[in-house]
C-alpha cells in the first residue's frame, strides 16, 4: 500500500494544506487501485497533483462534517459533466443518509441527483467489506455526528485511520497491530477541551502505544494549533516511530 497525504488541516483548510483527504493505492488486477479516505474542503485541487479525478476507484467518508466531505460537490461536477464522458458510478462508503446530505449541500433536485455519479453504500458500526484489493472495516467513534474509524488491510499490511474521535479505549483494539495508524490530534493538553470531540497528541500516543502500532502519523491539526505543543504532548505517552504529517507526504506500507 501507498498512502499520500493530500490534505491534513484540521477543521478547515489552512494556508499550507487542504482539509482531510488521504489517497491509498495498491496493486489490483494488473493496475493500481485508488481509494480516498475523506474528501474535505479544498482537497479536490491538490488531489489533481497526484491522480486524474476520473481514476478514483472508491471513496470512504468517515463522517459528514465539511472538512471531511464537502469537496464531493466538486467531484460531482467532474463525474457528471466531464467532456470525456460520464464514467461508471463511483462507490462511496459513508454513514446512512450521506446521499441526501451531499445532495442538499450541492443543491441537486429530486430525485436525488447525487446518486447519478455516485453509488452510496451505508456504513454502520462493525461494517466489513472488500473494496478492490482492500479489506475494509469500520468502527463507530465518539463525535458529535455519526463518525467512523476505518481499517484497511491488503496483502498482510494494515492502515488504520481514526477519522475524528474523542478518546475511546475501543479504538485501541481496532488499531491493534496496525502497520500505520493515521490518527487525529486536534487538541492540546494545556487547553480545556470538550469531551467526545477530538484527541490530544498525548491521547493519540496512548492509543498507539497500547495498540502496538508500527508507525503513528498525527493529522488533523488545526491551523491555529502549535504543532510543537502537539508533538510535546505526544512524547509524554509514545516512544515509537511517528511524524506529524504535512500535505504531500507519501508513506509506503
Amino acid at each position: 500500500m501507498r498512502l499520500t497525504i493530500v490534505g491534513c488541516s484540521g477543521s478547515f483548510p489552512g494556508p499550507d494544506s487542504a482539509a482531510s483527504c488521504y489517497l491509498v493505492e495498491a496493486p489490483f488486477e494488473g493496475r493500481t487501485f485508488r481509494m480516498l479516505l475523506d474528501l474535505g474542503s479544498g482537497a479536490l485541487g491538490p488531489l489533481q497533483d497526484f491522480i486524474d479525478l476520473r481514476d478514483i476507484d472508491a471513496i470512504s467518508l468517515s463522517h459528514l462534517h465539511p472538512d471531511h466531505c464537502f469537496d464531493m460537490s466538486g467531484l460531482y461536477v467532474v463525474r457528471k459533466y466531464h467532456p470525456a464522458g460520464r464514467p461508471p458510478r463511483l462507490p462511496v462508503y459513508a454513514p446512512v443518509g450521506t446521499d441526501w446530505q451531499l445532495s442538499n449541500a450541492y443543491g441537486t433536485t429530486a430525485p436525488n441527483g447525487m446518486t447519478l455519479p455516485f453509488e452510496f453504500r451505508d456504513v454502520v458500526d462493525g461494517f466489513e467489506t472488500t473494496v478492490g484489493p482492500f479489506t475494509m472495516r469500520a468502527m463507530r467513534t465518539p463525535h458529535p455526528v455519526e463518525a467512523y474509524a476505518i481499517r484497511l488491510e491488503c496483502e498482510g499490511r494494515s492502515l488504520v485511520y481514526s477519522g475524528d474521535t474523542g478518546f475511546d479505549p475501543a479504538l485501541t483494539r481496532f488499531a491493534a497491530g496496525a502497520d500505520v495508524f493515521l490518527c487525529e490530534a486536534s487538541f492540546v493538553e494545556s487547553a480545556d477541551n470538550p469531551p467526545d470531540l477530538h484527541l490530544t497528541g498525548a491521547e493519540a500516543g496512548r492509543i498507539a502505544t497500547d495498540a502496538g502500532v508500527g508507525r503513528l502519523l498525527l493529522t488533523h491539526i488545526p491551523p491555529w494549533t502549535d504543532r510543537d505543543e502537539v508533538e510535546a504532548d505526544l512524547r509524554t505517552t509514545y516512544t515509537g516511530d511517528f511524524s506529524l504529517v504535512r500535505a504531500g507526504d507519501v508513506v509506503q506500507l
